[in-house]
């Protein structure tokens, strides 16, 4: 289920909320780079992408306000 997340990330630019397992905290996160077992992110401020494992993430949901209706960004709204 993680990789769904970080896939619709990718696929839509929307951020998700990620719990790292090295720190134990939450993170909200656009992906930027999804291959194989390496992702490479952006966090809120920051302009280039850092990365980690997806082993490392323990947990990822939607991001506060996000319902997943990709259909109303595609039109626009």
């Amino acid at each position: 289920m993680v990789t769904r997340f970080l896939q619709y990330s990718l696929d839509h630019n929307r951020p998700v909320k990620a719990l790292f397992a090295d720190t134990m905290k939450f993170k909200n996160i656009t992906v930027v780079l999804l291959d194989g077992n390496t992702v490479g992110y952006l966090t809120a401020g920051r302009k280039k992408p850092l990365t980690t494992t997806v082993d490392n993430l323990l947990s990822v949901s939607y991001a506060r306000g996000d319902d997943g209706d990709t259909l109303q960004y595609a039109k626009g709204e």
